[in-house]
């Protein structure tokens, strides 16, 4: 019988980017801990002040970002569920084409994933996203959000720094490689 409690260091899954799924389990349990607290404990629409620039308010998003199609009358919460299962394959399957050593980009992936997880979980349980931070100047308001989609947001620019940084750091340590061969 396989030993369950010890993660083997030669298994296929250790030599992929999906070793960074830890960070995945962890962002979605965080995500879904602050959102069950929000709901339980602050009132809907109702902001309860933390900093002159930050609130904690509750409010439910049927729809995507900026409540994009929010009042679609029901349609796009399957829409947008499908979408995030579909999302969420491609990242399981990128990181696992990933080379374990291609830390960066899989950590961003599964920030990416564990917001689109996060967000799906809600959708499919709820019929609507729950969102509580609310940044603000004066009266100007970002649309309220939460950790999904705070870490997806972090994923994506780990992802385009990974973009523009690594292709010389990549070019430089092929060459490298070459030439040790």
């Amino acid at each position: 019988m396989p030993n369950l409690t010890a993660v083997n260091p030669r298994s296929p899954i250790m030599k992929t980017g999906l070793q960074w799924l830890w960070i995945t389990i962890v962002f979605v349990l965080l995500d879904q801990l602050t959102k069950h607290l929000a709901v339980e404990y602050i009132s809907p629409y109702e902001p309860i002040e933390v900093m002159p620039f930050f609130n904690l308010v509750l409010r439910y998003n049927t729809g995507a970002a900026f409540s994009f199609l929010a009042d679609a009358g029901g349609w796009q919460v399957l829409f947008f569920s499908t979408i995030s299962i579909v999302i969420s394959l491609g990242i399981l399957y990128w990181m696992y084409t990933l080379p374990a050593k291609n830390s960066w980009l899989s950590c961003a992936l599964a920030l990416i994933l564990a917001g689109a997880l996060g967000n799906l979980y809600d959708r499919i349980m709820l019929g609507k996203v729950v969102d509580f931070i609310d940044w603000y100047i004066g009266q100007h308001h970002w649309p309220a959000f939460n950790i999904a989609d705070s870490v997806i947001l972090l994923g994506a620019v780990m992802m385009l720094f990974d973009g523009f940084v690594s292709p010389e750091k990549r070019s430089s340590d092929s060459n490298q490689s070459k030439n040790n061969d």
